[in-house]
């Protein structure tokens, strides 16, 4: 699964989050979110994630093809 890596840092932005604390938020590894954010394929639990700790639905964040 392919998260929209402009769409993800326009919602980190919005809520004024870093990818350290969004790892927290999300349970995830910092490592994850910047592999992300570079733009790599995730699961679907780590898109579902994220779309939590950010409070939006996982749709918001994928890439559209």
């Amino acid at each position: 699964m392919r998260v929209d890596r402009y769409k993800l840092l326009v919602k980190m932005a919005q809520k004024d989050l870093t990818t350290i604390r969004l790892a927290e938020l999300a349970g995830l590894s910092r490592m994850t979110i910047s592999s992300i954010r570079s733009g790599k394929t995730c699961s679907i639990q780590t898109a579902n994630k994220l779309a939590r700790a950010l409070n939006v639905d996982v749709t918001e964040l994928l890439k559209e093809d």
